[in-house]
């Protein structure tokens, strides 16, 4: 791009969505400043209440960190993360039956979400051209007299006042009050979808045998329509053991010693109760509750200024028991480098939003409501089409508890390097009917 060499950008929100734009902004702007309303120290930011709770970082979220900061991986393991082939070294159970393991030729790295999002910081701060602002809220944009441009951002508190930018990017989080700032000023509402799934977690951290996981770095126990409740339960960093708990559709866990324990033996396979029956409790459990899936359709507004981009959670919220949501942030944060490169001239907005739409939200978006629209008590319209797509990925997963090519199939959808549309490609599915076939009635 052709920008002068005193260019600025703004990034609202240090959290991960923020922590890649940075970065990636980095490599065009002479100056990134990044603006963050929590202290950067802290271990548990006021704004991410669900920090506590178990975090995947999916493999093409991995795959796009490692581009963007070079040895990252290496760095969380020597600091006490785990590294794990996602077939090999992680169990995963659906319905009751674990995938069939093998080796996948795909690595990822299991920590807390605190440890990673901490590791992440302190590679953006010491990049010669980002400045990252704790502890300062944002109070507002800083409009042109026409409302046409965003200029800046304005800064509350005591530090009050107009931060000027020629690019601001609000990756502010599911809360961002960008939708409130552009209707003040003439740009018009901007179109919501939500899928209410009232999902809700309770969390605790344990200190388990390393034995009782028979070699593996995290075991995942996958909701179905079959059996609406699930779990995860990660070795993570300090030898400590992340356990959460899930329910959909108002059916939470409880916090209680005994409830909780109580809701892992209900789940439809026995593995974590397993590792919780022989843990040390470090903490008391920690609840979470997730009502409603959002997606921001910006790409669809007929007005918006020059001068804002959005990011992250501020665009698409997804529902959590799925983990993409520190890899789809990655993903929204390549998808504007690749349009940074591609323009000659400060981003237009629409031409980004559609972009983002294509290269990241589109497919993250529908794959996640395909899920979600499988509990038959979430509300939304079901086509003939989604329908059948539905049986066919059941019908798939279920054959990849014997066949570990299937496995490997999902596991690749399950890590957003495949889109879900793969399962429904003729060779699988002959290879589902065969598989299946073979099986006892």
């Amino acid at each position: 791009m052709k920008f002068c060499a005193e260019g600025h950008a703004v990034v609202v929100g240090a959290g991960p969505a923020g922590l890649f734009a940075a970065r990636v902004l980095a490599d065009v702007f002479e100056r990134v400043t990044v603006v963050e309303r929590d202290g950067t120290g802290d271990e548990q930011r006021r704004g991410v209440p669900q920090s506590g709770h178990a975090h995947d970082f999916l493999i093409r979220g991995h795959r796009i960190a490692e581009e963007l900061f070079p040895g990252l991986g290496e760095e969380l393991v020597a600091g006490g993360a785990h590294a794990g082939d996602i077939g090999r070294d992680m169990r995963w159970v659906i319905a009751g039956r674990p995938l069939v393991k093998g080796d996948s030729g795909l690595s990822t790295v299991v920590s807390s979400r605190t440890f990673r999002e901490r590791h992440l910081r302190a590679r953006v701060e010491v990049l010669p051209r980002v400045t990252v602002l704790g502890g300062q809220d944002v109070e507002g944009l800083s409009f042109s007299e026409d409302g046409s441009v965003v200029d800046g951002v304005l800064l509350a508190g005591d530090k009050g006042g107009k931060l000027a930018a020629d690019l601001v990017v609000d990756a502010s989080g599911r809360g961002s009050r960008t939708p409130v700032w552009l209707e003040e000023h003439g740009h018009g509402r901007v179109e919501e979808e939500k899928l209410k799934v009232d999902v809700g977690y309770a969390t605790r951290i344990v200190r388990a045998p390393a034995d009782v996981f028979a070699g593996d770095v995290c075991v995942n126990v996958l909701a179905s329509p079959d059996s609406p409740r699930g779990g995860a339960c990660q070795r993570v960093e300090g030898d400590r053991v992340v356990v959460t708990l899930y329910g959909v559709l108002g059916d939470h866990p409880p916090v209680d010693p005994e409830g909780f324990n109580a809701f892992a033996k209900s789940l439809a396979a026995p593995d974590i109760h397993e590792v919780l029956e022989v843990s040390e409790p470090l903490s008391a459990a920690r609840r979470y509750r997730f009502p409603a899936a959002l997606r921001r359709r910006y790409e669809s507004m007929d007005s918006f200024p020059r001068g804002l981009l959005v990011l992250g959670d501020a665009v698409c919220s997804l529902n959590p028991r799925y983990g993409q949501g520190m890899a789809f942030a990655a993903m929204q944060a390549s998808a504007l480098s690749d349009h940074l490169r591609a323009e000659e001239q400060l981003p237009e907005p629409d031409v980004y939003f559609r972009r983002l739409a294509e290269q990241a939200v589109d497919p993250v978006w529908g794959m996640t409501l395909l899920s979600d629209l499988s509990f038959p008590g979430v509300q939304g319209e079901r086509t003939p089409e989604m329908l059948e797509a539905l049986e066919l990925v059941g019908r798939t997963q279920f054959a990849a508890t014997f066949d570990g090519q299937l496995a490997l199939s999902c596991l690749r959808v399950f890590g957003l390097l495949d889109p879900p549309t793969v399962l429904l490609d003729p060779a699988i599915q002959e290879r589902v009917h065969k598989t299946l076939s073979r099986q006892p009635v």
